[in-house]
């Protein structure tokens, strides 16, 4: 982490908010969903895992509150989202995704469930504003993604915990703002580089009390063959899966998109249903 240079950039300064429906499914006690599209049907399961997710989805889907709803943000070879309420009545121009039900859902990160190709996993609003990284109330994306060799997957755990490390060190040092203000002021730079040495030392120990990202041998083995997103691994809750309707998935993600990379015509979800 650059010296000096970080505190001094704040001081100065001072990313949201998958079918044939009459397929025949094993009895089991998981929640199934049928999100029939306008390019056909995408059926999703929910994970027990997460509780808060699974059951915030199943409300808002027995209220009617995704039928008729856009996927409003399309982007290749990563993941197409939806769930605005404000897409509903959208005009073709509106920019989306900024839509929400009053309300945000906290967090359940497991470390088995992970953004592989399929995955159901809810949007939130970035860092900055939330640093607890609670997700949408409503809007969520399923994971097209990438395949990734190992050594990209080395240098994303890189990346993402340097990013975190960051953030951080970051909000660490707004706590501190009127001693760097002082020292600033006082020309007092070894006083700066002692500082920033203790936050630094800081965000360490935090980042490893919250723990880095490290891919287990299984998201190896995902990311590396039916691919995935795995830099949102451990930012973004993942609550369910495609079973059913990846075809429609790619159809969807395959759509030709304008600005902020919603697609120029409409895909919509016609209707949400539990289906199990």
């Amino acid at each position: 982490m650059r010296k000096t240079i970080i505190l001094l950039t704040l001081i100065a300064c001072c990313l949201a908010c998958t079918g044939n429906h009459k397929k025949k499914y094993s009895m089991t006690n998981e929640t199934l969903v049928r999100l029939e599209t306008t390019l056909g049907d995408i059926t999703v399961k929910l994970y027990d895992e997460t509780p808060k997710h699974r059951d915030n989805f199943i409300k808002l889907v027995k209220e009617g509150a995704y039928d008729s709803t856009l996927f409003h943000r399309v982007i290749k070879h990563f993941m197409i989202q939806a769930g605005d309420p404000e897409s509903k009545t959208a005009s073709d121009t509106a920019m989306l995704g900024s839509g929400d039900v009053g309300y945000t859902v906290p967090a359940e990160f497991v470390p088995s469930l992970y953004h592989k190709r399929g995955a159901l996993a809810a949007a939130r609003k970035p860092d900055n504003v939330n640093p607890e990284r609670a997700s949408s109330g409503c809007q969520f994306y399923i994971v097209t993604g990438n395949v990734f060799s190992e050594a990209q997957l080395i240098n994303i755990e890189n990346d993402v915990n340097q990013a975190r490390l960051d953030t951080i060190f970051q909000n660490l040092a707004r706590r501190h703002m009127k001693d760097i203000y002082k020292m600033r002021k006082a020309d007092d730079t070894a006083g700066l580089l002692a500082l920033q040495d203790t936050l630094e030392a800081q965000a360490k120990v935090q980042l490893k009390q919250e723990g880095p990202l490290r891919f287990t041998p299984q998201q190896v083995q995902a990311y590396t063959t039916i691919g995935g997103a795995p830099h949102l691994d451990g930012g973004y809750t993942v609550f369910g899966e495609v079973v059913d309707g990846m075809d429609v998935v790619s159809q969807i993600e395959g759509a030709k998109t304008g600005k902020a990379d919603r697609p120029v015509q409409n895909i919509r979800i016609l209707k949400a249903s539990i289906i199990n």
